[in-house]
């Protein structure tokens, strides 16, 4: 497998290699690897390999000038910048760099398929797979032509994948509308839907969050945990959250616009009840989830990706017990409304989320039904539940008549 990150909190393509690996297959994830950050190589649970390939030169100064820029002005803050041409080039000198690198190491390891993950990492894969004579796995977790932060590579991305994704021996995306979109847009058989689910947990109740903060009152807590970025409704969460008494709102996790959640918070005075805790690992993430009362997935309809998405924390929300307040998104509508798990809003309307999380904290009995009807859902809507499906579809790719190696697929 092969990603374009250090691989320490991809919960989706860790679930995917241990799913592989406890049916027999052998699997070892490439990454990137920051000195100082990561490990050059070790083993995960589930007997997971990893094999990480230093950065490139290129990166070093481009992080050392982002550094620079940031602590004189806020150029780090807020949305993805286009990026001018020039820098557009220097950033793909650079990732090409580190590309050479991963396929040098993917080939060396003679894999029988190579399963990429997300767009940035299919030419690689593709490459690595014909000079291998390996299957192709091509893992779309996106739809990265119409997705925030992409503007500057969507006409490269289009080319990529109309190129390449047809040549893969399988597919996998996330949701059903991202398959019946890849299926139009490139000529191909809808790909395999591996939703982001969690493990089953038996998760209970506890105070983690409280006690962690030191939150004084007993207050009910409302939880966004994800990505701190644009286009997911949470400049809108803080502001909505001054007009909501008597509760606390706690965000879990990192990102570009932590600056700006921070400067509203100071500006409408919040910080006795608006609260940040970074990253947390995956492992003790959920124990965190469940310390909550009300899970929000404010996320916006900024682009396709985002009309598409059901979103990890909306399963995870669910795995903990929560109740939910979430964007009504064709996806996201088709879980909560089946399921009963909680309020839909206007996605962009402060009206309606203030309405919607004022509604479950004031109303107990409510929230309690939706956490029942979440912990009632929460093995259907699990990983172990789709597995099955992940491991036939490699059945499928490893006997298939295309590129097998002679003797690969003996042992």
């Amino acid at each position: 497998m092969l990603v374009w990150n250090e691989f320490r909190n991809d919960a989706r393509v860790l679930k995917e290699a241990q799913t592989l690996q406890s049916a027999g297959h052998e699997v070892t994830v490439f990454a990137l690897h920051t000195p100082g950050v990561t490990l050059p190589s070790e083993i995960l649970p589930g007997n997971i390999g990893v094999k990480r390939v230093g950065r490139s030169p290129f990166w070093k100064l481009r992080k050392r000038s982002n550094s620079l820029a940031s602590a004189n002005s806020n150029a780090m803050a807020g949305p993805v910048p286009h990026l001018k041409p020039y820098k557009r080039v220097l950033r793909i000198a650079a990732r090409l760099w580190t590309h050479m690198g991963l396929l040098w190491s993917i080939v060396k390891y003679r894999p029988d398929v190579v399963h990429s993950h997300d767009v940035n990492t299919l030419p690689t894969s593709w490459l690595a797979a014909r000079i291998s004579q390996a299957h192709l796995v091509y893992d779309a977790h996106e739809i990265s032509t119409s997705r925030e932060g992409y503007s500057s590579f969507r006409r490269l991305v289009a080319v990529v994948e109309q190129k390449l994704m047809p040549r893969a021996d399988g597919t996998i995306t996330t949701t059903t509308a991202r398959a019946k979109f890849f299926a139009r847009a490139y000529a191909v058989n809808r790909p395999l839907v591996l939703q982001n689910r969690p493990r089953f947990q038996c998760v209970k109740k506890s105070n983690r969050i409280r006690d962690e903060l030191n939150l004084a009152n007993p207050w009910p807590i409302v939880l966004y945990q994800g990505g701190i970025q644009q286009g997911r409704g949470l400049e809108r969460l803080v502001r909505v959250a001054a007009k909501v008494p008597d509760t606390y709102f706690v965000f879990i996790g990192g990102g570009r616009l932590e600056k700006s959640l921070y400067s509203i918070v100071s500006e409408l005075n919040l910080q006795e009840r608006v609260h940040f805790i970074s990253t947390v690992a995956l492992d003790e993430l959920l124990s965190y989830t469940a310390s909550a009362d009300v899970g929000v997935q404010p996320i916006e309809n900024t682009c396709l990706n985002h009309y598409t998405t059901d979103s990890n924390k909306l399963f995870e929300y669910i795995q903990a017990g929560l109740p939910v307040v979430a964007s009504d998104l064709p996806e996201i509508r088709q879980k909560v409304t089946k399921h009963n798990l909680g309020l839909l809003v206007k996605p962009g309307c402060d009206e309606s989320l203030g309405f919607a999380i004022r509604l479950l904290i004031n109303d107990k009995e409510k929230r309690e039904h939706h956490a029942k009807q979440a912990l009632i859902s929460a093995h259907a809507l699990s990983w172990e539940t789709q597995e099955k499906e992940l491991i036939d579809l490699y059945q499928r790719v490893l006997f298939s008549p295309s590129r097998t190696r002679k003797g690969a697929h003996d042992a």
